[in-house]
């Protein structure tokens, strides 16, 4: 497993994600070296399993029924949809409407709340029956979004997580999210985990955990060693985690792989 001697997050000079099927930008890179409270943490793959090679995954979530939901993004090829954790499957899905982009997804007690990327519109929808049951304005992007029991903790593509009350969706504060003192930008899928939350660092092999009350980063994963070149054409980049509470366990993913990884954190933070 590749060892950081220093973070290299992907610094990028696009300003908003990459919607075309195309080879990813080599990322322009600043050097940041990890504060002490954010040590690398060591990972073990436990299962692969199948994951549909045509999903350009933007969010992956469990419920309390451990089962898994997935938000994919393009537009005309958005969708929500039930994934079978082990086979891959798609059990269920619905298309959003061609003019919104999917991007993040949150489970918020009985319903799914989906965040869109530029039309400022999120859905909550009834996970059983994928009935629209409500839409939110927001202004901004939307990237990504998780619920830690109390309220919603979204992202936008920048270094600021923004926190949401989970029935209203309005705005309930903000943190900068820093390493070492330095911003931490391209913050996108996200996972609210036992008051910390996980995050992809777009366009990186990067996972993060911060601290939401002090936004500081106090973990690193770097999980280079799961991309392969197969899965870096085309822009696919590491995208999705979900918490399986019941296992411990981790489901990370990325846009269009054709692998989903249960993997284990060894850190004593991380369960």
């Amino acid at each position: 497993m590749a060892r950081l001697a220093a973070l290299t997050l992907a610094i990028l000079l696009a300003s908003s994600p990459s919607v075309t099927l195309a080879s990813a930008p080599s990322p322009a890179a600043q050097a940041l070296v990890p504060a002490e409270e954010a040590r690398e943490l060591g990972w073990q793959i436990v299962s692969r399993r199948p994951h549909d090679a045509s999903a350009w995954t933007q969010g992956l979530q469990f419920d309390s029924r451990r089962r898994l939901f997935e938000s994919t993004g393009l537009y005309g090829r958005s969708t929500l949809r039930e994934v079978d954790p082990l086979s891959g499957e798609v059990l269920r899905s619905t298309f959003l409407p061609e003019a919104e982009f999917g991007e993040g997804l949150a489970v918020v007690g009985d319903r799914l709340i989906q965040l869109t990327w530029k039309e400022g519109l999120a859905t909550a929808w009834d996970p059983s029956t994928f009935e629209a049951l409500e839409t939110f304005s927001y202004e901004g992007q939307g990237w990504g979004l998780c619920h830690d029991g109390a309220r919603l903790v979204m992202s936008d593509g920048s270094d600021t997580l923004t926190f949401r009350d989970a029935d209203t969706f309005e705005v309930m504060g903000r943190v900068a999210v820093t390493l070492d003192g330095a911003p931490v930008t391209r913050l996108n899928e996200l996972e609210c985990v036992d008051g910390s939350v996980w995050a992809n660092v777009w366009l990186t092999d990067h996972i993060v955990r911060i601290d939401p009350k002090e936004g500081v980063v106090t973990g690193i994963l770097d999980l280079a060693d799961l991309v392969h070149e197969q899965q870096r054409r085309g822009g696919d980049v590491l995208n999705g985690i979900a918490f399986d509470e019941d296992a411990g366990t981790y489901l990370v993913a990325g846009k269009l792989w054709s692998e989903m990884y249960e993997i284990r954190i060894n850190d004593p933070m991380s369960r």
